[in-house]
């Protein structure tokens, strides 16, 4: 009966200020009502378009938090970005583990893993759970491609590197997507395999080269928006979860200008 959560989503009204916990607390609702033991609960990475809901989560069932260890890289280069005090801990010391490549951890008598997969952000991990395996913002389904590499400590030839990492687990392996926009009004899809990443996928698949995947990726990057709530989500996020606070104690969203 142990389950882990991976990459929360809390609510936000960026527009008004407003956060709410509808998404969490339906993943909460349906812990409760199966009677399961919330052991972990997981951020692929730093995201920069959904704030956690790691916290709120870990206060109404436990668990522990965990990302991976180059957080700190993540926390020293936006913490500049944020113009954030010293009273802002750039030691990962808000997430309950850090994850290295290869570390393992269980939930319930499964032994689980995590593989350093960089190249959307410096601290992506890959987190391998019995014949599933959740990527992060590496890949997207077959015709969705990959994720972007342009954000600051991103680089498209170390992604290529690790979607190889990933495409190199046995051909059967489930991968679970973080998004998907569903090219071509087809609908929306979280799950596909290995096998069918290697043979279909219009970024990487059919033995694309290095070399053609960074200079299809850098042009393309370069044509992006920023996500529409990458400043409060990278504010938050970088702190697991918890919402910055102004000098009075009162949560607080900055937005630095000029500096993404």
């Amino acid at each position: 009966n142990a389950c882990a959560i991976v990459d929360s989503v809390m609510d936000i009204d960026y527009a008004a200020g407003r956060i709410t916990h509808e998404h969490a607390d339906t993943i909460i609702a349906h812990i409760e009502r199966e009677g399961l033991s919330l052991e972990w609960i997981i951020e692929t990475h730093v995201h920069a378009d959904h704030l956690s809901a790691a916290p709120y989560i870990q206060e109404k069932l436990g668990g522990k938090i965990g990302i991976g260890e180059n957080i700190l890289v993540v926390q020293d280069t936006f913490g500049k970005i944020f113009n954030e005090g010293t009273e802002f801990q750039r030691d990962g010391s808000q997430f309950d583990a850090l994850f290295g490549e290869g570390d393992t951890y269980s939930v319930g008598g499964m032994t689980c893993f995590a593989m350093h997969t960089p190249g959307h952000t410096p601290a992506c991990m890959t987190h391998v759970m019995g014949d599933a395996a959740f990527v992060g913002d590496t890949l997207f389904m077959p015709d969705g491609g990959s994720a972007r590499a342009d954000f600051p400590g991103g680089d498209a030839a170390t992604l290529y590197d690790s979607i190889q990492k990933v495409l190199s687990l046995p051909d059967a392996m489930r991968l679970f997507m973080c998004h998907d926009y569903g090219p071509n009004g087809r609908d929306i899809r979280w799950e596909t395999t290995v096998a069918e990443e290697k043979a279909h996928n219009i970024h990487v698949g059919g033995g694309k080269t290095k070399e053609e995947f960074v200079r299809f990726r850098t042009e393309r990057d370069a044509t992006l928006d920023m996500p529409r709530l990458i400043l409060p989500s990278l504010q938050v996020n970088m702190r697991a979860g918890a919402v910055p606070k102004d000098r009075d104690g009162n949560p607080m969203l900055k937005v630095p200008v000029n500096r993404l």
